[in-house]
């Protein structure tokens, strides 16, 4: 309850007062619980004085009616967005937003995109979810997408989510190592500050203690090695290691980029001891490192590719991409997905990457990179404030010196642009990939005027 009294404040006092005007004070019995009324209510009257008067706001009424009805298993901002198209947003109150964050990089070829919706809508007339002990068409013609594209694809699974892929993924390492080796071959080593999902599988593989300690006993077998120290990496490896899963990117630990020496030394090692290794582009496939698939970035395949995200453009759905010599130990029975390739799903894949590869939104992206980072260093050479700028494509992370990240968000937002923090220090940048240079240029100067006053 104080966050979000502290947020609402916060988020008021940063210029809302400027967009909403004048004549009616704010309605404390229909926006806000008693509590956060009472604590608002006082709060703004100490900060802003007795006579403070806003104009009523539908983003406050339907933050308290989320907040009465939904888990609050997210630490929502107190902006509701009612419409979106590309790289914009619009909130329930007509304004207007620029997207820096896609849906934790979920819309890569941006909100409801044209092309999207007119497959999406051609499919759902047709059939959306038939069962999966029959193929559909466009299931069919995703997997043979995705096979193409990644270059080393036999077999596609579908699911629903990236942590539900994920969960595909372990189960597929370790039912193969089993069969193929023995019982007991069933590690699997991730790294510390990775992100791979919240169920229970996933989250024993997501090396943060924080996110890990109020759901113990987690699964078994999972050991974390430090991201690009392979000495750490090599000290973990037993008879007993099936499988190596990693972001190259790591986001949520903060955009940490795999060195390509690392990179090199582990893929040797796998092959060596016969370790499969999982990558996970949940966040990273699909354009946003100035390739299709950030390991195009480094030169190798992986033994087992987990996607999600953007792949949907928008609909929910996760895939893992493997070979027939790992895939076929998944027999019927063995593992499944009720919604997993449902056809309506499957039809905004399709689009997304033939929107992608028709509009050459890749190239895009790596000259957009280039000017966003080339920008984002004069920032950082001119103010002290300013630690680190690092990532890859249009996936890039902010590090500060002081703990602003979260007062940025709150600015950002009253100034109509959309960013995420990712911890109290680092600031994510995951922007549509339609993106131009002149939603750029907005940024950097609102960056350049914030880091000022800061």
């Amino acid at each position: 309850m104080e966050f979000i009294n502290k947020l609402f404040v916060n988020y008021y006092m940063n210029k809302l007062e400027q967009d909403l005007k004048d004549n009616i004070s704010i309605n404390k019995k229909n926006v806000f619980n008693n509590k956060l009324r009472d604590n608002l209510s006082s709060n703004l009257n100490n900060n802003l004085n007795n006579n403070l008067t806003i104009k009523y706001d539908k983003n406050a009424y339907f933050y308290n009616e989320g907040y009465k009805y939904l888990m609050q298993t997210y630490a929502r901002l107190p902006v509701v967005f009612k419409y979106a198209k590309m790289q914009y947003l619009w909130d329930v109150n007509q304004k207007k937003y620029i997207d820096f964050i896609a849906g934790y990089g979920c819309l890569n070829v941006g909100h409801s995109n044209p092309y999207v919706l007119k497959m999406l809508q051609k499919q759902i007339k047709k059939i959306i979810q038939p069962s999966n002990v029959f193929f559909n068409i466009p299931q069919i013609q995703l997997a043979k997408k995705l096979c193409q594209i990644t270059g080393f694809g036999e077999k596609v699974f579908f699911a629903n989510s990236g942590t539900e892929a994920i969960e595909a993924a372990i189960k597929l390492a370790r039912k193969f190592s089993r069969e193929k080796f023995f019982h007991e071959r069933y590690h699997i080593i991730s790294f510390r500050k990775s992100f791979h999902g919240r169920t229970l599988g996933a989250l024993s593989a997501t090396a943060q203690e924080e996110k890990q300690n109020v759901y113990q006993p987690l699964l078994s077998g999972f050991k974390y090695a430090n991201l690009n120290d392979i000495e750490s990496v090599k000290k973990l490896i037993d008879e007993n290691t099936c499988a190596v899963l990693l972001e190259l990117i790591q986001g949520e630990g903060g955009i940490n980029v795999c060195d390509f020496k690392f990179i090199e030394d582990l893929v040797d090692i796998c092959k060596n001891e016969k370790i499969l290794l999982i990558i996970d582009e949940v966040q990273t496939g699909f354009g946003r490192t100035g390739k299709m698939f950030a390991y195009q970035n480094y030169n190798f395949y992986p033994d087992i590719l987990v996607l999600a995200k953007s792949l949907g453009g928008g609909m929910p759905i996760g895939a893992i991409v493997s070979k027939d010599e790992i895939s076929t130990v998944f027999q019927p029975g063995s593992h499944g997905s009720t919604f997993g390739g449902n056809a309506a799903s499957c039809a905004a894949g399709i689009a997304v990457i033939e929107y992608i590869m028709k509009n050459d939104l890749i190239l895009k992206a790596r000259h957009l990179s280039n000017y966003l980072f080339e920008n984002l260093f004069t920032l950082k050479d001119k103010y002290q404030i300013v630690k680190e700028v690092r990532g890859m494509g249009l996936m890039l992370g902010i590090e500060f010196n002081k703990p602003v990240a979260g007062e940025l968000v709150l600015k950002a937002l009253s100034d109509g642009i959309v960013i995420n923090k990712v911890s109290p220090e680092i600031i994510r940048l995951l922007p549509p990939l339609v993106i131009n240079k002149n939603n750029i240029d907005y940024l950097i100067k609102w960056l350049d005027r914030s880091l000022k006053e800061l």
